[in-house]
Protein backbone atom coordinates (compact mmCIF):
# COMPACT_ATOMS: atom_id res chain seq x y z
CA UNK A 1 0.00 0.00 0.00
CA UNK A 2 1.13 3.47 -0.45
CA UNK A 3 -0.05 6.93 0.45
CA UNK A 4 1.04 8.59 -3.02
CA UNK A 5 -1.29 9.79 -5.31
CA UNK A 6 -0.44 10.69 -8.96
CA UNK A 7 -2.56 12.52 -10.81
CA UNK A 8 -1.31 12.33 -14.26
CA UNK A 9 -2.45 14.63 -17.59
CA UNK A 10 -3.37 17.43 -15.67
CA UNK A 11 -2.73 21.05 -17.01
CA UNK A 12 -1.78 23.16 -14.05
CA UNK A 13 -2.15 26.73 -13.04
CA UNK A 14 1.15 28.13 -12.17
CA UNK A 15 -0.04 31.74 -11.32
CA UNK A 16 0.51 33.21 -14.53
CA UNK A 17 -0.58 30.52 -16.91
CA UNK A 18 -1.75 26.54 -17.52
CA UNK A 19 0.82 24.02 -18.21
CA UNK A 20 1.27 21.43 -20.69
CA UNK A 21 -0.45 18.18 -19.27
CA UNK A 22 1.92 16.80 -16.75
CA UNK A 23 1.21 14.67 -13.49
CA UNK A 24 1.48 16.14 -9.74
CA UNK A 25 2.48 13.99 -7.01
CA UNK A 26 0.59 13.70 -3.52
CA UNK A 27 3.00 12.14 -0.46
CA UNK A 28 1.32 11.93 2.29
CA UNK A 29 -0.03 15.25 3.09
CA UNK A 30 2.21 17.46 0.48
CA UNK A 31 2.85 17.16 -3.08
CA UNK A 32 5.97 15.10 -3.76
CA UNK A 33 8.24 14.49 -6.63
CA UNK A 34 8.47 10.57 -6.76
CA UNK A 35 5.63 8.70 -8.25
CA UNK A 36 6.69 5.36 -7.88
CA UNK A 37 3.57 2.74 -6.73
CA UNK A 38 1.52 5.48 -6.66
CA UNK A 39 -2.04 5.69 -7.17
CA UNK A 40 -2.79 6.77 -10.40
CA UNK A 41 -5.87 9.43 -11.30
CA UNK A 42 -6.37 10.16 -14.79
CA UNK A 43 -6.79 14.13 -14.47
CA UNK A 44 -7.92 13.99 -18.74
CA UNK A 45 -6.71 17.05 -19.36
CA UNK A 46 -8.45 18.93 -17.03
CA UNK A 47 -6.87 22.16 -14.70
CA UNK A 48 -5.44 21.84 -11.32
CA UNK A 49 -5.58 24.52 -9.34
CA UNK A 50 -3.83 25.47 -6.05
CA UNK A 51 -6.75 24.96 -2.95
CA UNK A 52 -8.64 28.28 -2.93
CA UNK A 53 -8.62 30.39 0.20
CA UNK A 54 -11.44 32.62 1.48
CA UNK A 55 -9.75 35.77 3.06
CA UNK A 56 -12.65 36.48 4.83
CA UNK A 57 -15.72 34.23 6.58
CA UNK A 58 -17.40 33.40 9.60
CA UNK A 59 -17.89 30.00 11.27
CA UNK A 60 -21.22 28.63 12.68
CA UNK A 61 -19.56 25.58 13.20
CA UNK A 62 -17.51 22.57 11.77
CA UNK A 63 -20.11 21.83 9.25
CA UNK A 64 -18.99 25.17 7.40
CA UNK A 65 -15.70 24.13 6.96
CA UNK A 66 -17.03 20.83 5.62
CA UNK A 67 -19.06 23.29 3.08
CA UNK A 68 -16.34 25.59 2.22
CA UNK A 69 -13.91 22.39 1.64
CA UNK A 70 -16.80 20.63 -0.51
CA UNK A 71 -16.31 24.07 -3.29
CA UNK A 72 -12.53 23.63 -3.60
CA UNK A 73 -11.86 26.44 -0.96
CA UNK A 74 -9.02 24.52 1.45
CA UNK A 75 -8.25 27.10 3.36
CA UNK A 76 -10.29 29.65 5.55
CA UNK A 77 -9.48 32.45 7.03
CA UNK A 78 -12.51 33.44 9.89
CA UNK A 79 -12.75 36.90 10.70
CA UNK A 80 -14.41 36.59 13.97
CA UNK A 81 -15.27 33.28 16.08
CA UNK A 82 -16.28 33.49 19.88
CA UNK A 83 -15.93 32.76 22.62
CA UNK A 84 -12.68 30.79 22.53
CA UNK A 85 -14.23 27.62 23.62
CA UNK A 86 -16.13 27.72 20.64
CA UNK A 87 -12.89 28.27 18.49
CA UNK A 88 -11.04 25.58 20.34
CA UNK A 89 -14.05 22.59 19.56
CA UNK A 90 -13.61 23.91 15.77
CA UNK A 91 -9.56 23.37 15.52
CA UNK A 92 -10.12 19.78 17.39
CA UNK A 93 -12.13 18.49 14.56
CA UNK A 94 -10.92 16.77 11.27
CA UNK A 95 -12.06 17.36 7.92
CA UNK A 96 -12.83 20.12 5.86
CA UNK A 97 -11.60 22.87 5.31
CA UNK A 98 -8.18 24.30 6.94
CA UNK A 99 -8.62 26.80 9.73
CA UNK A 100 -7.14 30.23 10.62
CA UNK A 101 -8.74 32.51 13.20
CA UNK A 102 -8.93 36.15 14.84
CA UNK A 103 -10.91 34.99 17.26
CA UNK A 104 -12.37 37.54 19.30
CA UNK A 105 -12.57 41.02 17.14
CA UNK A 106 -11.65 44.29 18.88
CA UNK A 107 -14.75 46.57 18.92
CA UNK A 108 -16.15 49.70 20.21
CA UNK A 109 -18.61 50.06 22.88
CA UNK A 110 -21.89 51.28 20.01
CA UNK A 111 -22.46 49.30 16.59
CA UNK A 112 -23.59 46.54 15.36
CA UNK A 113 -20.79 44.31 16.71
CA UNK A 114 -21.71 45.46 20.41
CA UNK A 115 -25.64 44.17 19.80
CA UNK A 116 -24.70 41.07 18.98
CA UNK A 117 -26.03 39.00 21.69
CA UNK A 118 -23.08 36.22 21.88
CA UNK A 119 -19.92 39.05 21.78
CA UNK A 120 -17.68 38.50 24.80
CA UNK A 121 -17.21 41.65 27.07
CA UNK A 122 -13.37 41.58 26.96
CA UNK A 123 -14.04 42.44 22.95
CA UNK A 124 -14.87 46.18 23.62
CA UNK A 125 -11.19 48.03 23.33
CA UNK A 126 -12.24 51.97 24.33
CA UNK A 127 -8.67 52.76 25.76
CA UNK A 128 -5.45 52.05 24.44
CA UNK A 129 -4.08 50.75 27.40
CA UNK A 130 -6.79 47.65 26.86
CA UNK A 131 -4.69 46.74 23.61
CA UNK A 132 -1.98 44.93 24.96
CA UNK A 133 -4.27 42.79 27.36
CA UNK A 134 -6.51 42.10 24.19
CA UNK A 135 -3.82 40.74 21.78
CA UNK A 136 -2.29 38.69 24.58
CA UNK A 137 -5.72 37.19 25.30
CA UNK A 138 -5.91 36.63 21.48
CA UNK A 139 -2.04 34.61 21.31
CA UNK A 140 -3.29 32.34 24.19
CA UNK A 141 -6.49 31.05 22.46
CA UNK A 142 -3.87 30.60 19.20
CA UNK A 143 -5.34 33.25 17.36
CA UNK A 144 -3.40 34.12 13.56
CA UNK A 145 -3.89 37.66 13.48
CA UNK A 146 -6.24 40.17 15.03
CA UNK A 147 -9.51 41.77 13.95
CA UNK A 148 -10.28 45.61 14.42
CA UNK A 149 -14.21 46.94 13.72
CA UNK A 150 -13.40 50.32 12.81
CA UNK A 151 -16.76 52.24 13.28
CA UNK A 152 -15.99 55.88 13.14
CA UNK A 153 -18.99 57.87 14.35
CA UNK A 154 -20.97 53.95 16.15
CA UNK A 155 -18.80 53.65 18.99
CA UNK A 156 -16.03 52.19 17.58
CA UNK A 157 -12.48 51.77 18.78
CA UNK A 158 -11.06 56.00 18.59
CA UNK A 159 -7.83 56.25 16.44
CA UNK A 160 -5.32 55.93 19.58
CA UNK A 161 -6.94 52.52 20.22
CA UNK A 162 -6.57 51.08 16.69
CA UNK A 163 -3.57 52.40 16.47
CA UNK A 164 -2.32 50.86 19.95
CA UNK A 165 -3.98 47.52 19.05
CA UNK A 166 -1.90 47.30 15.95
CA UNK A 167 1.35 47.99 17.72
CA UNK A 168 0.68 45.33 20.24
CA UNK A 169 0.06 42.68 17.48
CA UNK A 170 2.61 43.90 15.25
CA UNK A 171 5.36 43.28 18.78
CA UNK A 172 4.50 39.81 18.56
CA UNK A 173 4.32 39.78 14.62
CA UNK A 174 0.45 39.32 13.90
CA UNK A 175 -1.34 40.82 11.15
CA UNK A 176 -4.00 43.03 11.46
CA UNK A 177 -7.12 43.22 9.46
CA UNK A 178 -9.39 45.94 9.87
CA UNK A 179 -13.16 45.73 9.12
CA UNK A 180 -13.59 49.51 7.24
CA UNK A 181 -17.01 49.63 5.30
CA UNK A 182 -16.61 53.73 4.96
CA UNK A 183 -14.11 55.64 3.45
CA UNK A 184 -13.63 57.85 6.76
CA UNK A 185 -12.50 54.33 8.45
CA UNK A 186 -10.50 52.85 5.57
CA UNK A 187 -8.37 56.51 6.76
CA UNK A 188 -8.34 55.36 10.06
CA UNK A 189 -6.74 52.01 9.26
CA UNK A 190 -4.38 53.67 7.11
CA UNK A 191 -3.19 55.68 10.13
CA UNK A 192 -3.35 52.83 12.54
CA UNK A 193 -0.56 51.12 9.91
CA UNK A 194 -2.92 48.47 9.90
CA UNK A 195 -1.92 45.05 7.26
CA UNK A 196 -4.68 44.31 5.94
CA UNK A 197 -8.26 46.32 4.80
CA UNK A 198 -11.58 44.29 4.78
CA UNK A 199 -14.59 45.21 2.80
CA UNK A 200 -14.77 48.21 0.32
CA UNK A 201 -17.22 50.93 0.89
CA UNK A 202 -20.30 50.84 -0.15
CA UNK A 203 -21.78 54.38 -2.53
CA UNK A 204 -19.04 56.71 -3.88
CA UNK A 205 -16.39 55.12 -4.79
CA UNK A 206 -12.90 55.64 -2.96
CA UNK A 207 -10.93 59.09 -3.22
CA UNK A 208 -7.86 58.69 -5.90
CA UNK A 209 -5.74 60.45 -2.77
CA UNK A 210 -7.07 57.49 -0.38
CA UNK A 211 -6.90 54.75 -3.27
CA UNK A 212 -3.30 56.09 -4.25
CA UNK A 213 -2.19 56.01 -0.67
CA UNK A 214 -3.70 52.49 -0.21
CA UNK A 215 -1.55 51.44 -3.53
CA UNK A 216 1.52 52.81 -2.49
CA UNK A 217 1.75 51.76 1.26
CA UNK A 218 1.31 47.74 -0.08
CA UNK A 219 -1.68 47.28 2.47
CA UNK A 220 -3.95 44.42 1.20
CA UNK A 221 -7.81 44.83 0.76
CA UNK A 222 -10.53 41.85 0.79
CA UNK A 223 -12.89 44.05 -1.23
CA UNK A 224 -16.19 41.37 -0.32
CA UNK A 225 -18.04 42.39 -3.21
CA UNK A 226 -20.39 39.23 -2.63
CA UNK A 227 -21.04 40.61 0.77
CA UNK A 228 -20.95 44.24 -0.36
CA UNK A 229 -23.67 42.92 -3.44
CA UNK A 230 -25.80 41.09 -1.06
CA UNK A 231 -26.54 44.36 1.00
CA UNK A 232 -26.74 46.59 -0.97
CA UNK A 233 -29.66 44.48 -3.27
CA UNK A 234 -31.03 43.91 0.52
CA UNK A 235 -31.27 47.93 0.81
CA UNK A 236 -32.10 48.68 -1.98
CA UNK A 237 -28.88 50.39 -3.77
CA UNK A 238 -27.85 49.30 -6.55
CA UNK A 239 -25.62 52.35 -7.07
CA UNK A 240 -23.93 51.68 -3.89
CA UNK A 241 -22.82 48.42 -5.23
CA UNK A 242 -21.39 50.12 -8.34
CA UNK A 243 -19.19 52.27 -6.42
CA UNK A 244 -17.82 49.35 -4.83
CA UNK A 245 -16.95 47.63 -7.66
CA UNK A 246 -15.85 51.10 -9.12
CA UNK A 247 -13.73 51.41 -5.82
CA UNK A 248 -12.11 47.90 -6.47
CA UNK A 249 -11.37 48.77 -9.65
CA UNK A 250 -9.24 51.75 -9.17
CA UNK A 251 -7.80 49.95 -6.73
CA UNK A 252 -6.31 47.52 -9.39
CA UNK A 253 -5.44 50.26 -11.59
CA UNK A 254 -3.32 51.48 -9.16
CA UNK A 255 -1.42 48.42 -8.79
CA UNK A 256 -3.52 47.63 -5.43
CA UNK A 257 -2.80 44.29 -3.63
CA UNK A 258 -6.26 42.38 -3.77
CA UNK A 259 -7.40 39.50 -2.01
CA UNK A 260 -10.31 37.28 -2.64
CA UNK A 261 -13.04 37.03 0.63
CA UNK A 262 -16.92 36.46 0.87
CA UNK A 263 -17.61 37.37 4.42
CA UNK A 264 -19.69 34.10 4.36
CA UNK A 265 -21.78 33.99 7.40
CA UNK A 266 -25.25 33.04 8.96
CA UNK A 267 -25.58 35.66 11.28
CA UNK A 268 -29.22 36.73 11.63
CA UNK A 269 -28.20 40.12 13.03
CA UNK A 270 -25.92 40.66 9.47
CA UNK A 271 -28.36 41.88 6.59
CA UNK A 272 -26.96 39.38 4.20
CA UNK A 273 -25.53 35.74 4.83
CA UNK A 274 -22.90 34.47 1.43
CA UNK A 275 -23.27 30.99 1.04
CA UNK A 276 -20.42 29.11 2.30
CA UNK A 277 -17.97 27.90 -0.78
CA UNK A 278 -19.98 28.66 -3.30
CA UNK A 279 -19.93 32.49 -2.78
CA UNK A 280 -15.75 32.27 -3.31
CA UNK A 281 -16.56 31.67 -6.86
CA UNK A 282 -19.27 34.23 -7.46
CA UNK A 283 -16.45 36.54 -5.89
CA UNK A 284 -13.71 35.69 -8.60
CA UNK A 285 -16.66 36.70 -11.31
CA UNK A 286 -16.96 39.68 -9.70
CA UNK A 287 -13.58 40.50 -9.13
CA UNK A 288 -13.00 40.12 -13.08
CA UNK A 289 -16.27 42.45 -13.79
CA UNK A 290 -14.46 45.14 -11.87
CA UNK A 291 -11.01 44.84 -13.99
CA UNK A 292 -9.07 41.82 -12.64
CA UNK A 293 -7.79 39.07 -15.32
CA UNK A 294 -8.80 35.83 -14.55
CA UNK A 295 -4.97 35.09 -13.87
CA UNK A 296 -5.28 38.30 -10.95
CA UNK A 297 -8.45 36.78 -9.74
CA UNK A 298 -7.06 33.40 -9.23
CA UNK A 299 -3.91 34.59 -7.84
CA UNK A 300 -6.44 36.86 -5.24
CA UNK A 301 -8.06 33.50 -3.99
CA UNK A 302 -4.73 31.39 -4.20
CA UNK A 303 -0.47 32.90 -4.27
CA UNK A 304 -2.13 36.32 -3.15
CA UNK A 305 -4.01 35.05 0.38
CA UNK A 306 -1.75 32.92 1.40
CA UNK A 307 1.23 35.51 1.02
CA UNK A 308 -0.71 38.20 2.43
CA UNK A 309 -1.64 35.54 5.28
CA UNK A 310 1.99 34.69 5.26
CA UNK A 311 1.04 30.92 4.69
CA UNK A 312 3.98 29.76 2.80
CA UNK A 313 3.28 26.28 2.93
CA UNK A 314 0.12 26.64 0.14
CA UNK A 315 -0.94 29.06 -2.98
CA UNK A 316 0.78 27.21 -5.60
CA UNK A 317 1.18 23.64 -6.91
CA UNK A 318 5.13 22.74 -6.29
CA UNK A 319 6.79 20.40 -4.56
CA UNK A 320 6.70 20.57 -0.90
CA UNK A 321 3.68 22.42 -0.61
CA UNK A 322 0.59 21.86 1.07
CA UNK A 323 -0.92 19.04 -1.17
CA UNK A 324 -3.81 21.39 -1.47
CA UNK A 325 -5.55 20.70 -5.10
CA UNK A 326 -9.02 21.16 -6.93
CA UNK A 327 -9.67 19.70 -9.95
CA UNK A 328 -11.54 21.41 -12.63
CA UNK A 329 -12.86 20.89 -15.88
CA UNK A 330 -13.21 23.69 -18.49
CA UNK A 331 -10.48 26.77 -19.37
CA UNK A 332 -10.83 29.40 -16.40
CA UNK A 333 -8.50 31.50 -17.57
CA UNK A 334 -10.86 31.80 -20.33
CA UNK A 335 -14.13 32.21 -18.61
CA UNK A 336 -13.56 32.38 -14.62
CA UNK A 337 -16.94 30.71 -14.05
CA UNK A 338 -14.95 27.44 -14.83
CA UNK A 339 -14.17 27.18 -10.90
CA UNK A 340 -17.20 25.83 -10.41
CA UNK A 341 -17.00 22.99 -12.52
CA UNK A 342 -15.22 20.50 -9.87
CA UNK A 343 -14.24 17.04 -10.53
CA UNK A 344 -12.10 15.97 -7.54
CA UNK A 345 -10.62 17.82 -4.12
CA UNK A 346 -7.57 16.67 -2.23
CA UNK A 347 -7.37 19.58 1.22
CA UNK A 348 -3.93 18.25 3.10
CA UNK A 349 -3.90 15.32 0.42
CA UNK A 350 -7.21 14.08 1.81
CA UNK A 351 -9.62 13.50 -0.90
CA UNK A 352 -12.67 15.11 -0.05
CA UNK A 353 -16.29 15.06 -1.96
CA UNK A 354 -17.25 18.41 -4.22
CA UNK A 355 -20.36 19.47 -3.45
CA UNK A 356 -23.46 17.98 -4.94
CA UNK A 357 -24.45 20.27 -7.70
CA UNK A 358 -21.49 22.36 -7.32
CA UNK A 359 -20.55 22.02 -11.64
CA UNK A 360 -23.54 23.97 -12.24
CA UNK A 361 -23.05 27.25 -13.52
Amino acid sequence: MTDRIAIAGARIFDGRQLSEPRTVVIDGGVIGTDAADAEVVDAGNGVLLPGLIDAHVHLSGHNTLEKLCSYGVTTALDMGTYPPQRLAALRETSGGSDLRSAGTPAIGSGGLHARIPTMPSDAIVTHPEQAKPFVAARLAEGCEYIKIIADPGEGGPDQRSMTALVDAAHAHTMRVVVHAVSQEAVIMALDAGADIITHVPLGPPLDPQVVARIAASGRTVIPTLAMMEGIAAAAGRPDGFAGARRSVGLLHQAGGRIVAGTDTNDTAAVPFQPEAGASLHHELELLVDSGLSTVQALRAATHLAARAFGLTDRGAVEPGMRADLVLIDGDPLADIRATRDIRRIWCGGIEQSPAAGNTTR
